[in-house]
């Protein structure tokens, strides 16, 4: 069923006007989004990260503790950043994340994975033998694609795993709220994988866990890399109805 129908069908069972209109919105904005892998160098103005920041913080958290805080990057601080990030992935540093990362991919999830990836593969003619373009293409997650700013998510550690439900949830909106400004994003774990050296270089304490990064700027059309779009699985596939 199209949005158009399903929303047309809300309307004759009595939802109102407006609620149609604010599906119609939010629709919109969930299939616009797309994680950006290739930005260009134009800056977001201030206000307008200060308006999605406003929009984002109105997200739903465990008794409203808004376990989430940001350090964003621009100018130099963006560039500084990148240089430690790329440093220490050239170098193969290894350090343990904050968060554990999945013990494994399986099943469905790991056939999402594998499609996901090879879209990319795909779009930028990667071969899946070829290792070293492979290796390459990841280590721009830690150049952020090009983006002129980054936001690292972070939280108090003694919140453990509802603290980052969340900043996961925190991320989500400001993704959404990036969209209805015409700005482009890219949730990234891999920007948690050297939590030692974000703490560092965003002189953040250490307690503070490192849940994620957002890359985020104004796409390059151009690229192949955002030439694609990823699939989502249909309703019936994720849900199961229990009505007894």
């Amino acid at each position: 069923m199209t949005i158009e129908e399903d929303t047309g069908r809300h309307a004759a069972a009595g939802t109102t006007v407006t609620g149609v209109a604010n599906a119609e919105t939010l629709d919109m904005l969930l299939a616009t989004r797309f994680s950006c892998r290739a930005f260009t160098s134009q800056p977001v103005l201030d206000e307008t990260i200060r308006a999605i920041l406003s929009m984002a913080q109105r997200t739903a958290s465990w008794c409203n503790s808004q376990s989430w805080h940001l350090a964003i990057t621009k100018g130099a601080g963006t560039e500084r950043l990148r240089t430690a990030l790329t440093n220490a992935a050239s170098q193969d540093i290894v350090e343990e994340t904050d968060i554990p990362f999945p013990r494994e991919y399986r099943g469905v999830h790991l056939s999402r994975r594998r499609e996901s990836g090879f879209q990319l593969y795909n779009a930028l003619d990667i071969q899946r033998s070829d290792i070293d373009r492979k290796r390459e293409q990841a280590h721009q997650n830690f150049r952020f694609f090009g983006a002129p700013h980054v936001a690292f998510i972070h939280t108090d550690e003694a919140l453990g795993p509802y603290g980052a439900v969340d900043c996961g949830a925190y991320v989500s909106n400001f993704l959404l709220a990036a969209t209805a400004f015409d700005v482009s994003t890219i949730a990234q774990a891999a920007l948690a994988v050297y939590p030692n050296i974000v703490r560092e270089q965003l002189e953040l304490d250490s307690d503070r866990t490192i849940v994620c990064g957002i890359s985020f700027g104004y796409a390059d059309p151009d690229h192949p890399a955002n030439s694609y779009r990823t699939n989502r699985a249909e309703i019936d596939e994720v849900v199961d109805w229990i009505d007894r």
